[in-house]
């Protein structure tokens, strides 16, 4: 399995599937979650509106798949990533979930692509250069099996850097001998 980095639009991807950063009521937002919601159309926030029904919406931690709607991508795994509160209440562990959880829908439905944005880095507030580690300790963790592509996509030009300078942090690690 691949990781890649794009500085772009989550909305804009052509993958399996694109990972919305969402809140526990599964309702169009702001910032990623809204753009998404936006770009997909009402499709997405009927298919929402029945998860809502019948599950009570998705906890912290937890992912949940519907369709795309209007958007690209074939598929959305909403996932809702911890509020920062200083990282004494479970933050970061609850944030490693959202990308398993989120891998491992993907790979229930036989996905070869996915692509995640800063999960909780918005307006939840983890720093970024905390969230960044355990994306890529979950991702890399994952035993992939029909997975080929693990994309971030980072709006911001920030956080694209961040992302950026944490892949070649691992690939040197990885490169250099023990």
């Amino acid at each position: 399995m691949r990781i890649t980095l794009v500085h772009g639009d989550l909305t804009r991807q052509e993958v399996d599937a694109i990972v919305n950063a969402a809140n526990s009521g599964l309702y169009g937002g702001g910032g990623v979650d809204g753009a998404i919601h936006r770009a997909a159309g009402p499709a997405l926030a009927e298919e929402c509106r029945q998860i809502r029904e019948r599950l009570g919406g998705c906890p912290t931690g937890r992912a949940v798949i519907t369709g795309a709607g209007r958007l690209p991508a074939r598929f959305v795994i909403h996932t809702v990533g911890p509020v920062w509160r200083g990282g004494r209440q479970g933050e970061p562990r609850l944030l490693y979930q959202c990308y398993v959880n989120s891998l491992v829908l993907a790979e229930e439905y036989g996905l070869k692509s996915v692509a995640f944005p800063a999960v909780s880095c918005g307006v939840y507030g983890f720093p970024i250069e905390k969230a960044v580690r355990i994306a890529f300790d979950a991702v890399e963790a994952h035993p992939a099996r029909r997975l080929e592509e693990v994309r971030f996509v980072l709006f911001g030009e920030r956080d694209y850097h961040v992302y950026r300078r944490e892949k070649e942090r691992r690939k040197k690690d990885a490169d250099t001998p023990e």
